[in-house]
C-alpha cells in the first residue's frame, strides 16, 4: 500500500519563516563590560537578621529586617506561598521563635535570638508526687503543679523521692541545672530528718566519717540535733551529693528508720515558710543573679519591661493544702532558737546557711514576721496556677 505524502508547505508559511537580514552595521558587545558583569556576584539577600531578638517575633517583621522588602511586601509573599516555616506554608501574623526554620523562595534565613533569661522556680513538694513528666502508673507529678513557662520548659534541678517533701528547684537553663546537679560541683543539700530513735555519739561519728552503701561510700558534711523525743526526734543534715534515697539509706545503715524527710535548702536557695505545700515561688532577677554567680555563671539581666528585683511571682497549686490537715502554730518539730526566717537565696559570701534557717512552717521553723512578707504573693490572694 503506497505511503501518504506529507502536506506541502504553503508560500505563506515560507514567507513567515523568512527574516530579512539586518541592513545596518552590527554592534559588537563590549568585552570589558562583559568581564565586569561576569565578575560580579549575583545579588543575594541577607542570610541572617541584623537584629537579635529577645522574644518570638512576627514573621513579616523578621523578614523585613533581613532586607527582603517592606513588611507589607512580606505579607504579600506569605499570601503567595513563597515563605515557609519548618517546611510548612507560613501564615500572615505567624510568630517565629528559637528553633524555627524560616525559608523564603527556598533560601534559609537564620533568625537570631538572644539567650533566654535564666529563671528559677521554687516548689514545695508534698509527699505523694513523683518528679517526672509522665508516670506510667498514673501517679500525680510535680510538673502538673507548675505555672506555664511560656517559651521553653521547666527543668528539674535534682529529684526528690515519692515520699520526700520540701524544696524542689526548677529552671529553664540546662547549663545551670547541670552545674547544680553534677557531683563534681559539690552543691550542698540540707534536709530535716525525723527518725524513730536517737543517734548515739558513735552513730554521729559514723555519719560524719562515712558509711559504705551499695553504690559506694557516703557521708554527711554537717549534722545537728534538732530536738524532740521518742518517734518525733529531728536532725538536720547537709550532703554534697544527691544519690537515690541517700539520706534514708544512711540512717537505715545505722538501724534507724526515717519517718519523715524534708529538704529545706539547695545550694544558696532556702525555702521560706510562706511557701506552703504544692505552692511555687519564682525568684526575682536579683536572686537569680546570686544563684548564677554562685554556680560560676554569668548573671543575666532582668526580663524586658520588668525592673530588677521586682515583686515575686507566687502561685498556688491545684492542691493548696496538700494531703490532710495543716498543723497550726507549733508543729511536731522542735521550735528553734535564733533569728527569723530568710527569704530567697543566700549571698554566697556569707557561707553556709544555718540548719534551722529555712525549715518549713510547722516543722520547727520560726513563724513569719510582718517584714518577711512576700510580694505580690498570688497564693495569698487565692489565684490558681496554670498547669504546664
Amino acid at each position: 500500500m503506497p505511503q501518504p505524502k506529507p502536506p506541502k508547505r504553503s508560500s505563506r508559511s515560507r514567507a513567515r519563516s523568512w527574516h530579512r537580514p539586518p541592513t545596518g552595521p552590527v554592534q559588537q558587545p563590549s568585552l570589558a563590560l562583559q568581564e565586569i558583569t561576569e565578575s560580579l556576584a549575583p545579588p543575594r539577600h541577607k542570610s541572617s537578621t541584623d537584629e537579635v531578638f529577645s522574644e518570638p517575633q512576627r514573621l513579616h517583621k523578621v523578614l523585613a529586617s533581613c532586607g527582603f522588602g517592606s513588611r507589607r511586601a512580606m505579607e504579600d509573599m506569605i499570601l503567595a506561598g513563597r515563605i515557609t516555616v519548618n517546611r510548612e506554608p507560613a501564615d500572615v501574623g505567624q510568630k517565629v521563635g528559637p528553633g524555627d526554620e524560616v525559608r523564603i523562595n527556598g533560601e534559609l534565613v537564620k533568625v537570631r535570638f538572644a539567650e533566654p533569661r535564666a529563671r528559677i522556680l521554687m516548689y514545695h513538694k508534698p509527699a505523694g508526687e513523683i518528679v517526672t513528666r509522665d508516670d506510667p502508673e498514673g501517679r500525680p507529678t510535680v510538673f502538673e503543679q507548675l505555672p506555664n513557662i511560656g517559651n521553653g520548659k521547666w527543668i528539674a534541678i535534682g529529684r526528690l523521692d515519692f515520699n520526700t517533701e520540701g524544696l524542689l528547684l526548677f529552671t529553664n537553663s540546662g547549663e545551670l541545672a547541670n552545674k547544680m546537679m553534677h557531683p563534681r560541683y559539690e552543691i550542698e543539700r540540707e534536709y530535716a530528718v525525723r527518725v524513730m530513735g536517737l543517734l548515739t555519739p558513735e552513730h554521729q561519728q559514723r555519719l560524719l566519717a562515712g558509711i559504705e552503701l551499695d553504690d559506694g561510700s557516703a557521708k554527711v558534711e554537717k549534722l545537728e540535733d534538732g530536738g524532740g523525743e521518742g518517734s518525733n526526734h529531728w536532725y538536720h543534715v547537709v550532703l554534697k551529693e544527691g544519690r537515690n534515697r541517700e539520706v534514708r539509706r544512711l540512717f537505715e545503715a545505722l538501724g534507724l528508720t526515717v519517718s519523715r524527710l524534708i529538704r529545706t535548702r539547695y545550694g544558696t536557695v532556702a525555702m521560706p515558710s510562706r511557701v506552703k505545700r504544692s505552692q511555687t515561688l519564682e525568684l526575682t532577677s536579683d536572686e537569680v543573679a546570686i544563684v548564677l554567680t554562685a554556680a560560676g555563671m554569668k548573671a543575666t539581666g532582668p526580663a524586658p519591661g520588668k525592673q530588677s528585683g521586682g515583686g515575686r511571682q507566687q502561685h498556688q497549686g491545684n492542691r493548696p493544702q496538700g494531703k490532710g490537715p495543716r498543723p497550726q502554730g507549733q508543729g511536731p518539730g522542735p521550735r528553734p532558737r535564733g533569728q527569723g526566717q530568710r527569704v530567697g537565696p543566700r549571698n554566697p559570701n556569707r557561707g553556709p546557711a544555718s540548719p534551722r534557717e529555712a525549715l518549713p512552717a510547722g516543722e520547727g521553723a520560726p513563724q513569719t514576721e510582718p517584714h518577711d512578707e512576700i510580694e505580690p504573693g498570688n497564693s495569698v490572694h487565692g489565684n490558681q496556677t496554670h498547669a504546664n
